[in-house]
């Protein structure tokens, strides 16, 4: 009945409820009514391209700020620490095999809805990113053929599994609009970078990445555990995805042990560039955008050698890869070489790996004031100082290395090499960088407070 639950407690005013089939009882009688609830509308034929023109409002979404800043770091509240974690029950049990405690397990009838603007403003990003994903899966199928696919080394029931994906998205887009009501953000127009078979892969591992990490990293925040919840369930498979393009990218499915989360500003600052347009009405957001990053040596899993590229990625942020490699020194698709395999596979153990620690890492970034986003009405900027780290992102870990400055927007630093847990490299994956002014000792619960000393970033660098 939890479908159901969803369609009580928000307007009925969203032209579509949720898209779940379930069953519900007639409470007059004990007959089951079967409910089958339709899916958002949506286009798959709208143009692509960049915005040219002027936007009618400018900035994000504000209202009276109190601040400058969130206090951190606060005293830790005692009641934290106070459970004695001994393995023994220490209050009565509410019930049978059920142990004291545990947040929206008293009984009350749970509420599908936002319930503050930090929920609110969340899970409209989370929406942003859900429309992008649907026109993407269905954009790169249209935009290549059968062949192109073959040519690349994947064939029909590839094809099929991305046209599924797409499928899955729409189930949680409409499932993200029925919590937010009728001013959920709509379809807009987006651009994208690639060009190639192998370039869509890989901008669609990233993209679905910093989808994914942009959910983790809020998820416990928000004041609805109900939506939360329910937010939860999208995300899981949004994880799969991310592990599938990875296969397609010709990389392996899952180097890392735990995944990384990032603040809804690292996420908005990568999505907006590829959102050209959007409705005049369109729900606005309140997060930053950040000076957008380029990894200059960003690994290129389209190469033998991944970490002998250098600038071979075509746009700053994703560091999406440039595929264009010259033959000798290019991944075959359908070669049997096992020595040098880098081709698409369920897995993949590369004999040169894609980057390694002491690697120097050449980085140029843009200074704060760009337009970006739907309709270019978003502005980049930053409240930090000087730049003097780079921010490793990754698993459960964020460390800082020493950032060289050539001048006020390029310089380098080298590859940490640490560990989340001993035998699991930190600095692996997908991950994330970012320059900023200060090292502040952060973890994966206040990973947010990282973003007034951010000066330009996230960049996702393919550590793996």
């Amino acid at each position: 009945v939890l479908p159901l639950l969803i369609i009580i407690c928000i307007s009925s005013s969203l032209a579509a409820p949720t898209s779940t089939t379930q069953s519900t009882v007639d409470q007059t009688s004990t007959r089951s009514v079967a409910i089958t609830a339709p899916v958002r509308t949506h286009s798959t034929s709208l143009p692509h391209g960049r915005f040219s023109g002027t936007a009618n409002e400018m900035g994000a979404l504000n209202n009276s700020v109190v601040g400058t800043g969130i206090v951190a770091p606060l005293p830790v509240d005692p009641e934290a620490t106070k459970y004695p974690s001994d393995g023994q029950l220490h209050e009565p049990q509410p019930a049978p095999y059920a142990p004291a405690g545990g947040l929206g397990t008293n009984g009350t009838i749970p509420v599908y809805k936002a319930e503050s603007d930090w929920d609110y403003e969340s899970l409209a990003l989370a929406l942003y990113q859900e429309w992008i994903e649907l026109d993407l899966f269905h954009n790169g199928l249209d935009r290549f053929s059968a062949d192109d696919f073959i040519a690349a080394g994947l064939g029909a029931e590839e094809r099929f599994l991305i046209r599924y994906m797409a499928d899955q998205e729409l189930g949680h887009l409409t499932m993200i609009s029925n919590i937010l009501g009728p001013q959920a953000p709509q379809q807009c127009v987006y651009n994208y970078p690639y060009g190639t078979v192998r370039e869509f892969f890989d901008f669609c591992q990233k993209l679905t990445r910093f989808g994914e990490a942009g959910v983790y990293g809020y998820l416990l925040h928000l004041n609805s555990r109900e939506a939360a919840q329910l937010l939860l369930q999208a995300i899981t498979t949004e994880a799969r995805q991310q592990l599938i393009f990875r296969q397609f990218d010709g990389v392996f499915p899952m180097p890392e042990w735990f995944q990384v989360g990032i603040p809804q500003s690292w996420a908005w600052t990568l999505l907006a560039p590829h959102i050209s347009y959007c409705p005049g009405n369109q729900t606005r957001l309140a997060w930053q955008n950040f000076p957008a990053l380029w990894v200059l040596s960003q690994p290129n899993p389209a190469r033998q050698n991944g970490s002998a590229g250098f600038n071979e990625t075509i746009e700053a942020g994703t560091n999406t890869l440039n595929s264009t490699v010259a033959s000798s020194d290019a991944c075959a698709p359908n070669s049997t070489d096992t020595l040098n395999d880098c081709r698409l596979a369920i897995t993949q153990d590369r004999t040169i790996p894609l980057s390694y620690p002491g690697r120097r890492v050449e980085l140029v970034w843009e200074s704060p004031g760009k337009l970006v986003g739907p309709n270019n009405s978003y502005i980049t900027s930053s409240q930090a100082g000087s730049p003097k780290y780079v921010a490793w992102v990754t698993q459960l870990n964020v460390t800082y290395s020493p950032l060289q400055v050539s001048n006020s927007t390029f310089g380098s630093t080298i590859q940490p090499n640490f560990t989340t847990y001993m035998g699991d490299p930190a600095v692996n994956g997908t991950m994330f960088i970012a320059i900023t002014d200060d090292d502040p000792q952060l973890s994966p619960f206040n990973i947010s407070f990282i973003n007034p000393h951010v000066v330009a970033g996230p960049a996702l660098y393919q550590a793996g």
